[in-house]
This record gives structure tokens, C-alpha cells and sequence, in this order.
């Protein structure tokens, strides 16, 4: 008995049944042993370490239930529970089949072996089957079921049923063809049912999910509310159809953020990053890597089977070809069978590319949530550079002004640390996504070397060695295309680093909008933003010429190639017959090209890179300590017997820098930065790069600061303007950089003392940081609503009486940065936010200057002396110290960095030293007449808001920011129109002509290829060549934007040479004799494809370039022209997003979507043409695949549609609450409040991302079914050109023009989506194209005179007549019928209750709200007739919170350049910025200008410290550089550089809405006599909120509900009777001192009258 395999037949033969029938045992038996080697654990201790390396990469980074388990973390609901329960008839099912199919098999091969002694081998087999079928099958589900799928069982059915078909295929094949008989009856029917038993079984495993939901989700939400990816079954995730729901709920309505299903907990932010923050590795590509290794290979393996499968279909096609000709049974036959394996492998094909593509962009959403996360954790732990000056910027400018000629750096744009605002939202919006998308392109990579390889071999066996001459022209190539690549890179930073610094400018602009109006400069921030985006377009230019190049060296370079190996190859002395020459024709275009997209993948890669070390230069910068960071605490260990007290020992402090690098400071130029000192919540440094000697200047530090505050009192720290007050608060934040000396900050939220308060911070900022919500949600900041507590904090920090005058209440929006709140309404809220928290510790920066006078009483009695602040540390920063001093504990004296007194007020009061502390502060407090608090008067200025006064109550309430637009149905034409006339029709024209060249060409070819065939005339038939499967891979790689342009129907149109008669040209040299003159023709026209697809990529390019200029242009002025109200109710983060994003698409991706259209539908249209007219027989199956074509692309459109647009609307808040918190990020740690914002992103980031990961799970589904579809056709047209017996030439033909037909489908329907989407972008911008205008700039036929409005002038200056003025035409109005005439010189105070319309009437002679009826004049000009720049230019208006630009203080001061130096010193000194030897220094070193004011003003300051403050003051220049926002000067030193800026302007007439109130009171004083000396040629009318400041002017108005009430001088106004004025008088508890002064005012005024 010998056993042995089939004899004389090869092992891959399945032509012999012996062999089919052996594989039918081998390969599943062998499957089952592997299982079973696998099982077995017991790996030998050496090897361990080795295969835990190998599988390492390969584990899941993240499953279901970790997941599951980490994202419930917030919820603490317990474990994750799963019901896992097995469905008993599964079992018994798969049990009773594998059963049968054993006994059956068994039985045969028993049989077999029994009676056939001889050949037992055919017995063994079939025991060998019947075996498989006991060990995996019947076994697995009874001794190890589960509810969830097996997949070794559902591998082994596959084998069995692959295997199943050939077995009985071959029987009938054999039959049908060579007339062998069929088996018996019984083995017949035997391989029936085993066919129809595998099938059932496979259908049953196949139908087993991958996973159960666990109890957290309701099994009926699965296709609703949670993503069914999870918990498909095998054959759903096969055909992936478990997105269907989604396209059928997509097309039959316009879908909403709730209709598209959560993400897969495995992709969701926040487990995801949970999970990435464990993993530590040196780089930040490496944690990358570890944590997304697993997709990333399974990416990699499937993209090859991909390639393999594609190389395979031609492979057939080709076969099929070869066979057609021939007449005999068998070949037909065989034809047949190659025709369904040649369909199979395009299903594969579509298979393996949606599988690797799922884990590609799996990998890519897992990357682009890490990355977003790490950065916004990273802000919450990062030390505060907000104030930092742009070193680089600041050497320019002392260069420019020594004459230094820049040098051009190589190095400029690499990645810095120390981000600003703009360029860490740019890390989260460009950055991010870049490296996202290079990860779901990568199978580029792998897949193009892969391709060359395989083409390379076939065409050596076609060509022998000469194939290999062509690719010396690629060699030879190499250098250039390295310098065009080395070059891209340059310019990718270029452009990064340009358009950051665009951003910085926009983000500059847009958040200080309202004041550039102030000042009329639109033009010159128009002017400056352009300036930058024309640096930024300069760098797109380079970059667009680059991509010419590298077309023109990628189109040309196959055609060289081609070239060069047949010149090799007829030189060598072959014969260039048709079959060689059209074969490796098409394998040459086939490397082409992977060829092309090598290079621009080099390019990508490079650029990611860049990417890559942006964002680690980022997230390694320095963070705050732990005892700061509530986050970093979380993860540190907690130890017990922590300090408990807020304490500094040895303190010495400065204000964070970036680190210089120690190479850059090595070569000198770390002598000249020199910042300034500042007192300012977000303060940093000021490089006055001045070239003066550095001994004058010092860095501002807080030195030698021991001091320990008292438990559970009330500390006061107070000093001059910028001596380091909020220095010292930042200090004990945690905020400022810890030169030496121990801090010791007691914050730690989960321990609570015994009167309930939490053993942590609340904080509340100089200038007040408020988010956009209510102001509800403002005050309780995510801590829960106690509503007694809640109702007490609104009561004492005097708030209900805003509250009831908003028509919302506390419901009322705040806008971004609190728009719609008055100054002092800011603080208020501030300070109940920072009241309402349970904490021990409550640091207040200077919230009592925000309000007025009796307020300032109020809050003091009730709040500070209240129970709300019993037994709570509580240190203030104050100027207002005689009015706290009775209720002090401790006080502390600050000056220029230093303490200068401390100590508890007692012993302070023993020794003498608090007289003069109180004494700078004002004189003694007279207590007069006091009135009950209870109607407290508020001041502050009415906000829009207020205005909006409704009556109907109980209503929701209304929005201040409406939520944003989102477009719905398709795009409409007038946005394609305003995109092709931006970019100028002439464009597209000429686009379409070249398009119509390129196609033409491409008929061109074909045609002279076939005369080519015919001149053999040796009536050869050609044979087609090898087409390439779809154009599959070039298109997706341009549908991200990464390849340049190149003319896609090269790969989708160029696929039959096909010989058909036809028309036959003069008479044409001989082939056999002049190969090469029929070579040459090919290559030209070659080469005249290669010129127009540079020539439409040239003209394209310029075409964007001009519409992007225009688009920008428009939407620039649009924005920054338009009303104040707009700018009110729209947050700045859906400016900048439109400015960003959506620039940024039509800036790079328009152009080449619109014309890869246009393209796709040439092809498309050349296709049908083909089709039509060789095979009209084709058209039948075209129309119903046409049909269902027609439907799929339908449902994929309209829900991609709506899923880009809610992806881009809900990126907004990321960008916009990211700012906000990068903003307000010391007062989020202070509070401990990192986690909850951390939270709050992860919900963000996964709306954002559950929209962005679908739309691309709705195109693979397309892609599949696509694919399918294509295959269909194929077969369709195969079989039909086999069965009507055409010639072979008509055949090919016929076959690939279907495969054109149903590849340009696709890209046609693939780029119409991905036009809509970028038009998406464009229809954002036009949105805000047409935005309400304020009146014109300037009206040309009624400019005022020069010297208008003149302060000469006798009669009144300032008239008006019968104003009302309302906000909207449905509101009440604000004013009524106000009348009054203002004199020049005169100085008018404006006073009022909060909502009397004081800010409305200053508003409205600015002409922010035109009057409703009534009229103002202004010099007997009425202000409604000429335009708003000529108005505002004239005026000068100086609003509460002074802003200040980057750049130096003189472009601050001055920004046209409109006077002399001397000038701007001058008025600096006025203002008391310059100290008296300073300001003489440098004004002897510049050219004096007229004689400065009497020194007697400086000196009559009292000041104990004169010399010492003298000595030690910050020594400031103009070229002082501001940072964005003037961060790096106090906020009193912003007011007064304001004043400054007024007081060069010179205005005949000056509004001044109070702004003193950040200032100490002793340089107040000195502010008030600069106001009284340098005023005196304007007519001055201040909105006061200090009585003291106006109670010697003129004459005051008084408002009341939007009327005059009083209007008459101080003196008679305090004396009349009942008078709101006395009442206020009366109230601010310094009734006499206000008395006297307006007495002694009168006394002036006579005498002056008298002299």
C-alpha cells in the first residue's frame, strides 16, 4: 500500500482532478494544525523577549471595553457590563452540520481506501477533511462557545467552500469540455450538499457580530445614536453596508448634528488620549507610532494584496484575448472562466482597498485626536508667554533704524517655542490635520516602489536589457528633482510661517475692531493685514511655480523613457513588433505613475515632517509647576501633610521668557533684551531693543519677597502704578517664573475645612476674563448652583440691579471677552465668579477701579465685611485703601518689584507708617449723611444688551450670538459664478480648450498607434495592452491635495490601441525599415500632451492666485467695515475661522478640484463617444448600471454634503473656545478648573470628528460599491463580446472603453463631492461678503474744510438737536428728544445711572448708531452728511480699556508717521510715562521741539520714595516693543499711553468714556492736571465714574432713563435740593471734600470772569 501525492502532475495543475481534490484536503488541514501550534502557548523563556517585540507592534492599541471603561471614568458608574449569553441554537446548528459533514467524509474515505488498496491517497484526503471538520468545527462551539465571531471557523468554512466549488466546477468543466463523464450519482450529489452545508454554515458565522454592545447602550440606539461599526457582523463589514443607514437618512433629509451616530468609543478624544498620555517615548513620532502601529501595518499588508490583485485583473484580460481567436471548445470555455476570475479579483481588489483604507484613516483619526488633545492639554500646563515679543522682529527694527541690511536666514521660519495665540491655533488647525492626512495617504509610499517593481519585470521579459536604458533618464533627472524637492520645503515653511504671522496680524484686528474704529484706521490695519498676506502669496507663488516644475519634469520623464528603450531596443538590432511595442507602451505608463507620485510623496513627507516638529517644539515647552497645574497634580501622587498656607520664602521672580537657545546667546544677542517691568494679569516681557547702554535698563523682577498672608483675613497689597502689584499675585499663582525661593500654594479641591470651603483658589483678574455664556454660567464656572449662595454673591457684589434691567436676567449672553457688558459690569461678574466658589483662598486683582465711588462702599460693606467672605484668606489689590483699611488685617506696601512695608494694620498704625500709605491714597475720609444702600445707583455703561428692553417675560432668552449658518441642498450657481469671476473667466476658457486639446491628443494617439499596427502589413492583429485597473490611486492621492495636477486621462483613457479599419493616411514609410520614424511621431505627440497638461496647470494656477487676491481683498474690507452691532454678536473665532480654513481651501485646493472636474467629465464624455460608436450593443447594460450609479452617487453626495458642512461648522468652537481659554489660562488654573475645560474639548473634538470620519466611510462604501459596479460592467461587456464571436481587436476595445467608462464615473462623482466641499468654503466667504457696512469712509462731494471742526468758533461746537436714537427699528428708543450746545474749550462731565444712555450718547456723535430723528452738529456741520472717516479722524474718542498693537510704542502713538519724535516724547513725558531725567536723555539725543511743560507739575506729586522710584524705573523709548494687546505694560500703563495717543492728535473735541480707573490715585492726580493743562484748546466731555474727576468742570449733564435730567455747573448742581446729582454726592461718603472743590472751581471762574 503506497502512498502517493498525484502522479505526473504538477502541483498547481487544477486542470487534474487528483491534484484539485488533494489541495481540497491539504490547505484546510493544514490551517487547523497552525490554529492549533498557535493555542498552544509555551513560548521557551529565551524567545520570549523576541516574539513580545514582534507581536508587540501588532496588538490592539485601544479595544472596545477599554474604552468603554476609560471614557466612563467621569461617570463612575461601576464596571462595564456585557451579556454574553450564547444563542443555543447556533451551537447546535454549527455542532450538527460539522457532525454530518464528518460522518460523510469519514465514510467516503473509508470507502475509498477500503476498496481501492493500490491508490489509497484519494481515501486519506478525504479522512484528512472530515478530520477539519471534527477539530475545529464541531469542537470550538461546544467546548469554547461565544456570542461574538470566530474567526479561525469562518477562515476554514471560506477554504472549504473555495475549495467546494473547484471540486465541482472541475467535475462539470471536465465534462463540459473534454466529454469526461461525471462522477457517480452518489459523490455527485455528495459534493452538491457539501457545497450548499459550507454555505450555510459560512452564512451563519458570517452573520456573528465582532463584538456585543455592553449594558451602557440600548441595543435599539445601535444604528441611531451609536455607531454599528463596533458591533457589524462579518458579512455587514465585508460589504459595508453598515453604513447604508447613515446615506439612506442623508438623502431623504437634510441631516443635523444629532442624526449622524457617535464615533466607536475606540476613536473617541477621550479615551484615546487617556490611553496616548500613558505612552512615554523619546520622540513624539515614536508615541505616534506605538500608538497606532497595528493599523498602520495592517495598512501596509492589504495595500500590497491591493497592488497584487490589480496587476492581476490585465493579467486575465489578456489571457481572455489571447484565447478569443482561437475556435476550439476549450479555449472558449477556458475564456468564460477567466472572465469571472479576472471579475473576482477586481472584487478583491475593492475589498483589500477598503479594508487597508479603513485602517489607514482609523490610524489618521486616532492621530489627528491625539495630537489635538496634547496640545490643549499642553496649554493648560504651559507656562503663560501671552505677552512675549517676536525677538526676530524687534533685532529688525533696531537693525532698519542703525542701517542694518537684513540678512536673509535659511533658518528663519523653523519652528520656535514660545507660540502665540494665532500660531498654537494654527498647530491644532493646519498642523494636526496635515499629519492626519499624510497617514491616511501613506500606502502611496508603500504601494509605488512595490508597483515599479512588478511593471519593471514584465517589461524586462518583453525588452530584454533595454528596458533598463529608459530609467538612466530618471537618474539623470534625480538632481533636479532633489533641488525642486529641497525647495518645496523651504517654501512649505515659508508659507507656514507666513501664514501665521497673517493670523497673528487678523487675530490683532479682529480683536481690537472697536478701536481701530475709534480712530478711523481702518485703512492702515487693512493695509498692514494685506501686507502680510502679500508675503504670504509671494511664498504661494514660489510654491505654485514649483509645482509647475515638477509637472513638467514628471510628464515628460515616461515619455523620455519609453523613448530611450526603444531606440535601445531597435538599435540592438530586434524587430519592434506591435505586440512588444503597445505592451510595454502601457507598462511604461503604468510606472509612470507610481513614479510621479514618489516624489510629490518625498515632498509630503518632508513637509510633515515639518508639521511634526512644529508640534513637538511646542509640546515641549516649559510648564508650570505641579502645585499649579490641577491636571498635573491628578497624575502626581498626592502626599499627606501638605503645607497648608498661600506663603513665599526668599521670593525672587520674573515674568516667563522663552529659553534662549544657548548657541544664539553665545554670539552676543542675548545683551541687548531688556524687558520692561508690567503689572498686568497676562504680563510678559518688553525687548526694548533700544541702543542705548544696557545700564539704564533692567529686567522688572520681584525681589527679595518673603511674606506669608494670614489665614482667614483680609490682606490688602497696594502701591504706584507698576511697582508689581499683580506681579505679586502672579507671583503666588504660580505664574512667574521662579528665579530662587520657595512658594508654597495650598490647592488641592478634595480636602475641605470645617467651615466648607475647598482647599483651592478662586481668582479674579485685573482685566476681567469672561467666556461666551451667560452670565449665570460665567459666575458659577461649571461649579454646581446653590441657588440661596448664588442669589446671596449677586446681592452683595451689587449685581441684581443690571441684572433686572437686562431683559434676560442672568440668562443674558455674554459676548467673546464679555462685548456686551459694560467695564465695570466685566469686574462685577469677575468678582462674583471668583466670590460664589467654596474656596479657602480669593485673590482679587483691583476690582473695585472698575466701578464708581459708592459701589466701591457697597461692595466693601456688604462683600468684604459680609458672611461671604467670613473665614476666607482674601487678598486685594487695591488703590483704594482709606476705603478698605477699617476692615484690613494685613497690609502690603509694593514698590518697583519690591515689599516695602508689610505687617498687620495694628502694628503698622504703632509705628506710624500707615499715614502716608493711606495718605497717597487721598485725603481723610469724611463720613457725611449716609444713605441707605439698598438703591445703589451703579455705575457703568449701558451695552447693547440693555437696550434691547422687552417687556414679555417668561420667554427664552434671547441670543446675542446667533449659532452659526450652515447652508443646506446644494451648491448654488452664484457660488460657482463668484468663484470663476474672481478667478476671471478668461481662465476657465482657456482651461477648456486646453482641455479639449488634451482629449483630442489622446484619440490622436490611439489612431496613430493603430496605423502604427497597420504598417506591419502583415494584417497582425494588435492586441490591447495591459490596462491599469482604475485610475484609483492618482486621483485619491489628488483628492488630498498632495499630487500636483497632472492630466488624468493619461491613466483613465489610454487604455485600447486597438486595430479597427478605419481610415488609412498617404503612403507611410515601412515599418520593418523605419521603426523609428513611427516612434518619433509617438513621442511628439507625447511630448505636445506633456506641454498642455504644464500649460492648464500654469493657467490654473494663476487663476487661483487671482482669485484668492480678490476673495481675501473683499472679505477683509467686508469684515473690517462693517457695523459695530455685527461685530458685537459675532465671536472672533468665526472670523478667524473663515479667515483660516476656508482661506486656506481656496488659496490651495479650488483651482484643481474645479478642474479635475472638468477633466473627469471630458474623459467621461470620451468614453461614451468610444463606446457609441464602436459597440453600440454596450449600451444596454450601460443604462442600468448607468441607473444605479446614478442612485448611489445621489445618496453619497447629499450626505457628504451635509457631514463637510457640520464638520466645518463645528470646528468653530474648538478654535474659538481654544483662544478663549489660551486668554483667560491663568484664571482657569487658578481655579482648578483645567479638567472640566479638558472634558468639554473631548466632546468638541468628537462632534468635529464623528463628522469628518463618516464623510469618508460614506466614500469608501461608494468606492466599494463603485468597484463592484465597474467589475459588473466589465464582465457585462466580456461576456457579451465572447458570445457574438467579434474579432479579438473589436474585443479589447470594447472591454477596456467599458473600464474607462466606469473609472471616469467614479472620479467624476468623487470630485464633484470634493468640489462641493471646497465651494463649501467659498460659500462661508460669501456669506460674509455682503455684511451690514457702516456709512462711507468717505463722501467725496461733502468733505468738511481742513481746519473743521475749529476751536475758534463762537457759537456752540458741539449742537444737538432733539435726538432719539434706537439700537434696532423693532426696540424702544434709548435717547428722547435730547437737546444741548456744547462750547469750545469747555470741559462737560457726563454722568449718569447705568442704562441712562451716557455711553449711547457718546457713541452717537462717533456716528456708531445713526439717530432715528433729530440731528447732531458739529461745527454747524451735521455729522450725517460726511463720511465716517473724515468724522472720527477729527475727533478724538478715548475708551475705558485702552488697546494697544504690536510693534514699537511710536507706531503706538503714531501710527502714519504724521510727527516728529521730539513730539512723541513729549507727550509721553506729559502723561507721566517718562520720568523727568529720562525723557531729557533722550530728548537731547533727538531734536527738541518746543519747550516742556513746568517741572513743578512732576514734583508736586507726594511721593515718599521720589528718588528711589526715579532711579529704578523701566526705561522706556519709543522703540519699547508692545506686544499683541500691549500684555507686556500694566494696565495702568496702557491707560496712559492712550491718553498719550489722544494727546497728540490734537482734536478739537475729545469724548473720554473714563479710563483712569486702573490707575493709582496719586498718578490719577497727576493724569487730571495733564488733562487740565494740555486739554485746555478742546472742548472735553468725559463719561465719569469718579465724582472727584469732573467735579471741576464746567458743566455737568446728568441722564436719566435716556433723558437730560440736569444740566448746569458742579457748584449748583451739589446745592440743589432732592437733585440726582447731591444724592450721588451724598452717597460717595465725600460729600464736603466734593463741595469745597467745586466751590473753589466757582471762586476760578469768577475771578477769571473779573480779570
Amino acid at each position: 500500500m503506497v502512498v502517493q501525492l498525484c502522479p505526473g502532475s504538477n502541483a498547481l495543475d487544477l486542470s487534474d482532478a487528483c491534484v484539485r481534490a488533494s489541495l481540497g484536503a491539504i490547505v484546510p488541514a493544514a490551517l487547523v494544525l497552525a490554529l492549533c501550534l498557535f493555542s498552544i502557548s509555551c513560548i521557551p523563556a529565551f524567545a520570549r523577549p523576541l516574539t513580545n517585540a514582534i507581536a508587540f507592534p501588532f496588538r490592539s492599541f485601544l479595544t472596545l471595553r477599554e474604552a468603554e471603561a476609560l471614557d466612563s471614568q467621569g461617570e463612575k458608574t461601576g464596571d462595564v457590563v456585557v451579556d454574553k449569553t450564547v444563542p443555543l441554537w447556533r451551537t447546535v446548528l454549527l455542532s450538527f452540520v460539522a457532525l454530518v459533514q464528518a460522518l460523510v467524509w469519514s465514510a467516503a474515505g473509508a470507502y475509498i481506501i477500503i476498496t481501492n488498496k493500490t491508490y489509497t491517497w484519494t481515501g486519506i484526503a478525504q479522512l484528512l477533511i472530515a478530520a477539519t471538520w471534527i477539530c475545529a468545527a464541531s469542537c470550538k462551539p461546544v467546548f469554547w462557545p461565544k456570542p461574538t465571531i470566530h474567526f479561525d471557523l469562518f477562515a476554514l468554512f471560506m477554504l472549504h467552500f473555495v475549495f467546494g466549488i473547484i471540486l465541482l466546477g472541475g467535475a462539470l468543466y471536465e465534462h463540459e469540455v473534454f466529454g469526461v463523464p461525471l462522477p457517480p450519482k452518489l459523490s455527485f450529489l455528495g459534493l452538491i450538499s457539501n457545497l450548499l452545508a459550507t454555505l450555510v454554515v459560512l452564512t451563519v458565522v458570517g452573520n456573528m457580530p465582532f463584538e456585543l454592545p455592553s449594558d451602557r447602550i440600548k441595543k435599539e440606539d445601535i444604528y441611531v445614536k451609536h455607531s454599528p461599526e463596533d458591533y457589524a457582523t462579518m458579512w455587514e463589514w465585508i460589504t459595508f453596508s453598515w453604513v447604508y443607514p447613515l446615506i439612506t437618512r442623508g438623502s431623504n433629509m437634510t441631516m443635523g448634528e444629532d442624526d449622524v451616530w457617535k464615533l466607536s468609543p475606540t476613536q473617541q478624544s477621550r479615551p484615546v488620549f487617556i490611553k496616548f498620555s500613558t505612552i512615554i517615548r523619546s520622540s513624539l513620532l515614536r508615541r505616534l507610532w506605538a500608538a497606532n502601529s497595528q493599523d498602520l501595518l495592517l495598512d501596509f499588508f492589504l495595500t500590497y494584496v491591493s497592488v497584487i490583485f490589480t496587476y492581476a485583473s490585465p493579467f486575465f484580460l489578456k489571457r481572455i484575448l489571447d484565447t478569443i481567436g482561437l475556435p476550439d471548445a476549450e479555449n472558449r470555455s477556458q475564456a468564460y472562466i477567466y472572465a469571472f476570475l479576472a471579475f473576482l479579483c477586481t472584487l478583491l481588489k475593492a475589498e483589500a482597498d477598503v479594508q487597508h483604507l479603513w485602517f489607514g484613516r482609523r490610524a489618521a483619526t486616532r492621530m489627528r485626536v491625539e495630537l489635538m488633545a496634547a496640545i490643549y492639554d499642553k496649554a493648560l500646563k504651559r507656562q503663560d508667554y501671552s505677552g512675549i515679543i517676536d525677538k526676530d522682529k524687534a533685532k529688525e527694527a533696531a537693525d532698519k533704524k542703525a542701517g542694518i541690511k537684513p540678512v536673509e536666514n535659511p533658518n528663519a521660519d523653523d519652528p520656535k517655542a514660545g507660540a502665540d495665540v494665532g500660531k498654537i491655533v494654527n498647530l491644532m488647525a493646519v498642523d494636526a490635520n496635515r499629519i492626519a492626512m499624510m497617514v491616511s495617504g501613506a500606502y502611496f509610499i508603500y504601494g509605488g516602489p512595490f508597483e515599479i517593481i512588478i511593471a519593471t519585470t514584465f517589461l524586462y521579459n518583453l525588452l530584454g536589457i533595454s528596458a533598463f536604458a529608459g530609467f538612466i533618464v530618471l537618474l539623470a533627472g534625480w538632481p533636479l528633482n532633489s533641488f525642486v524637492t529641497k525647495r518645496s520645503i523651504r517654501i512649505q515653511k515659508g508659507v507656514s510661517a507666513s501664514r501665521d504671522k497673517r493670523m497673528a496680524v487678523l487675530n490683532e484686528l479682529i480683536s481690537a475692531v472697536k478701536f481701530i474704529k475709534f480712530f478711523a484706521w481702518e485703512d492702515r490695519w487693512i493695509q498692514r493685514t494685506m501686507d502680510a498676506r502679500e508675503v504670504e502669496m509671494n511664498w504661494m507663488v514660489k510654491a505654485r511655480i514649483n509645482s509647475v516644475l515638477f509637472t513638467l519634469i514628471w510628464s515628460s520623464a515616461p515619455i523620455l523613457v519609453s523613448l530611450i528603450s526603444f531606440f535601445t531596443f531597435v538599435y540592438q538590432g530586434n524587430e519592434l513588433t506591435v505586440p512588444v511595442a503597445f505592451t510595454s507602451i502601457a507598462l511604461f505608463s503604468m510606472i509612470r505613475q507610481p513614479l510621479g507620485i514618489i516624489p510629490a510623496w518625498i515632498v509630503q513627507i518632508l513637509q510633515t515632517g515639518v508639521a511634526l516638529k512644529r508640534i513637538e517644539t511646542y509640546l515641549e515647552e516649559d510648564e508650570v509647576d505641579e502645585q499649579v497645574s490641577s491636571i498635573k497634580k491628578d497624575r502626581a501622587p498626592y502626599v499627606d501633610g501638605e503645607d497648608e498656607t498661600l506663603s513665599i520664602e526668599n521670593g525672587f521672580f520674573k515674568w516667563n521668557e522663552v529659553p534662549e537657545k544657548p548657541e544664539e546667546s553665545s554670539k552676543g544677542k542675548g545683551k541687548n533684551l531688556t524687558p520692561t517691568g508690567s503689572t498686568d494679569e497676562t504680563a510678559t516681557v518688553v525687548d526694548s531693543d533700544s541702543i542705548r547702554s544696557p545700564t539704564e535698563d533692567h529686567r522688572f523682577e520681584l525681589k527679595d519677597i518673603t511674606i506669608q498672608f494670614p489665614e482667614g483675613e483680609l490682606s490688602v497689597i497696594t502701591g504706584p502704578t507698576a511697582s508689581g502689584k499683580t506681579a505679586l499675585l502672579m507671583a503666588l499663582l504660580g505664574e512667574m517664573t521662579t528665579i530662587s525661593g520657595k512658594l508654597t500654594i495650598s490647592k488641592n479641591t478634595s480636602r475641605i475645612d470645617e467651615n466648607g470651603l475647598m482647599h483651592s483658589i478662586s481668582y479674579a483678574a485685573q482685566t476681567p476674563w469672561l467666556r461666551h455664556q451667560s452670565i449665570k454660567d460665567n459666575i458659577l464656572f461649571g461649579q454646581p448652583c446653590d441657588e440661596e449662595r448664588y442669589n446671596d454673591v449677586v446681592e452683595c457684589c451689587a449685581l441684581r440691579p443690571d441684572l433686572d434691567m437686562l431683559e434676560d436676567g442672568d440668562d443674558t449672553e455674554i459676548g467673546s471677552r464679555g462685548v456686551s457688558l459694560s467695564g465695570g459690569q466685566k469686574a462685577r461678574v469677575a468678582l462674583a465668579r471668583a466670590v460664589y466658589a467654596r474656596t479657602k483662598y480669593v485673590l482679587l486683582d483691583d476690582p473695585l477701579s472698575a466701578v464708581d465711588s459708592h459701589t466701591a462702599r457697597f461692595l466693601y460693606e456688604r462683600l468684604f465685611r459680609g458672611p461671604l467672605m467670613a473665614n476666607r484668606t482674601v487678598i486685594l489689590v487695591t488703590h483704594h485703601v482709606e476705603l478698605v483699611l477699617p476692615g484690613t488685617y494685613y497690609l502690603v506696601r509694593m514698590l518697583d518689584g519690591r515689599i516695602d512695608t508689610k505687617g498687620t494694620v495694628k502694628d503698622l498704625r504703632a509705628q506710624g507708617v500707615l499715614d502716608h500709605i493711606a495718605q497717597d491714597s487721598t485725603a481723610e475720609v469724611k463720613e457725611e449723611e449716609a444713605v441707605a444702600a439698598t438703591e445703589t445707583p451703579i455705575e457703568a455703561q449701558e451695552g447693547n444688551a440693555e437696550a434691547d428692553i422687552a417687556v414679555e417675560s417668561n420667554k427664552k432668552p434671547r441670543k446675542l450670538i446667533k449659532d452659526e449658518h450652515r447652508e443646506a441642498g446644494g451648491v448654488k450657481w452664484s457660488i460657482y459664478n463668484a468663484y470663476l469671476k474672481a478667478s476671471s473667466y478668461w481662465t476657465w476658457f482657456m482651461l477648456g480648450i486646453l482641455i479639449a486639446c488634451s482629449q483630442s491628443l489622446g484619440v490622436i494617439e490611439k489612431l496613430w498607434v493603430r496605423e502604427w499596427g497597420q504598417a506591419y502589413g502583415d494584417g497582425a492583429e494588435t492586441t490591447p495592452y495591459i490596462m491599469a485597473s482604475s485610475a484609483f490611486t492618482e486621483s485619491e492621492a489628488l483628492m488630498n491635495g498632495y499630487v500636483p495636477y497632472y492630466d488624468l486621462q493619461h491613466y483613465s483613457n489610454s487604455y485600447f490601441h486597438v486595430n479597427t479599419s478605419g481610415f488609412s493616411l498617404t503612403a507611410l514609410p515601412d515599418a520593418h525599415e523605419h521603426p523609428l520614424f513611427y516612434v518619433g511621431v509617438y513621442a511628439l505627440i507625447g511630448f505636445a500632451t506633456a506641454t498642455v497638461s504644464v500649460l492648464s496647470t500654469a493657467i490654473q494656477y494663476n487663476g487661483a492666485l487671482k482669485a484668492s487676491r480678490s476673495i481675501f481683498r473683499k472679505l477683509l474690507t467686508g469684515v473690517v467695515c462693517a457695523t459695530m452691532r455685527w461685530h458685537d454678536v459675532t465671536p472672533a473665532g468665526r472670523m478667524l475661522n473663515r479667515f483660516g480654513k476656508d482661506i486656506e481651501t481656496i488659496d490651495t485646493n479650488l483651482a484643481s478640484s474645479l478642474s479635475a472636474v472638468n477633466s473627469s467629465l471630458a474623459t467621461f464624455a470620451a468614453a461614451i463617444i468610444t463606446v457609441v460608436f464602436f459597440f453600440p450593443i454596450f449600451l444596454i447594460p450601460a443604462v442600468v448600471i448607468g441607473f444605479f450609479y446614478r442612485m448611489l452617487a445621489l445618496g453619497y453626495l447629499k450626505t457628504g454634503r451635509d457631514l463637510r458642512r457640520m464638520e466645518s461648522n463645528s470646528r468653530s468652537p474648538i478654535f474659538s473656545g481654544f483662544g478663549e481659554l489660551l486668554e483667560g489660562i491663568v484664571t482657569v488654573r487658578a481655579f482648578s478648573a483645567e479638567r472640566r475645560f479638558l472634558d468639554d474639548l473631548h466632546d468638541k473634538i468628537d462632534v468635529t470628528t464623528k463628522m469628518w470620519y463618516n464623510f469618508w466611510m460614506t466614500n469608501r462604501w461608494l468606492l466599494l460599491n463603485f468597484d463592484a459596479l465597474g467589475g459588473l460592467a466589465v464582465l457585462a461587456t466580456t461576456l457579451l463580446a465572447l458570445s457574438s464571436y467579434v474579432t479579438p481587436g473589436t474585443a479589447g476595445l470594447c472591454i477596456t472603453s467599458a473600464m474607462a467608462f466606469t473609472t471616469s464615473v467614479y472620479w467624476a462623482c468623487r470630485f464633484w463631492t470634493a468640489l462641493e466641499l471646497d465651494l463649501n468654503s467659498v460659500e462661508r466667504v460669501v456669506e460674509y461678503l455682503d455684511l451690514p457696512q457702516e456709512p462711507p469712509a468717505i463722501i467725496e462731494s461733502s468733505r468738511p474744510p481742513a481746519y473743521w471742526p475749529s476751536s475758534s468758533t463762537k457759537e456752540g461746537l458741539l449742537t444737538v438737536e432733539d435726538l432719539v436714537i434706537k439700537y434696532a427699528p423693532e426696540l424702544p428708543p434709548v435717547l428722547h428728544n435730547v437737546s444741548f450746545t456744547l462750547n469750545a474749550k469747555e470741559r462737560i462731565g457726563l454722568l449718569g445711572r447705568t442704562g441712562s444712555g451716557k455711553s449711547t450718547l457718546a457713541m452717537s456723535i462717533l456716528r456708531f448708531v445713526d439717530p432715528v430723528s433729530g440731528r447732531i452738529l458739529i461745527d454747524g456741520i451735521d455729522i450725517s452728511t460726511i463720511g465716517v472717516h473724515d468724522l472720527r479722524s477729527r475727533l478724538t474718542f478715548i475708551p475705558q480699556d485702552a488697546t494697544l498693537f504690536s510693534g514699537t510704542l511710536r507706531d503706538n502713538l503714531d501710527p502714519f508717521n504724521e510727527h516728529e519724535d521730539s513730539e512723541c516724547l513729549d507727550v509721553l513725558y506729559r502723561v507721566q510715562m517718562l520720568s523727568q531725567s529720562a525723557y531729557q536723555s533722550q530728548h537731547n539725543s533727538r531734536t527738541p521741539s518746543r519747550a516742556s511743560t513746568p517741572d513743578d507739575l512732576a514734583s508736586s506729586a507726594a511721593s515718599t520714595a521720589v528718588t528711589d522710584v526715579e532711579s529704578t524705573k523701566t526705561t522706556i523709548t519709543l522703540d519699547t516693543q508692545v506686544s499683541a494687546g500691549g500684555t507686556n505694560f500694566s494696565q495702568g500703563q496702557r491707560q496712559l499711553i492712550a491718553m498719550a495717543r489722544a494727546l497728540i492728535r490734537r482734536s478739537s473735541i475729545i469724548v473720554l468714556d473714563e479710563a483712569t480707573s486702573s490707575i493709582d490715585f496719586d498718578t490719577d492726580a497727576k493724569i487730571q492736571a495733564t488733562i487740565r493743562e494740555e486739554f485746555t484748546d478742546s472742548l472735553l466731555l468725559t463719561v465719569a465714574h469718579r465724582l472727584r474727576t469732573v467735579i471741576d468742570y464746567d458743566r455737568l449733564i446728568v441722564l436719566d432713563k435716556g433723558e437730560i435730567a440736569e444740566f448746569d455747573t458742579p457748584l449748583n448742581l451739589i446745592q440743589k435740593e432732592d437733585g440726582i446729582f447731591r444724592t450721588m454726592c451724598l452717597k460717595s461718603g465725600t460729600y464736603a471734600e466734593l463741595e469745597a472743590a467745586a466751590k473753589a472751581k466757582a471762586e476760578r471762574d469768577a475771578m477769571k470772569a473779573r480779570a
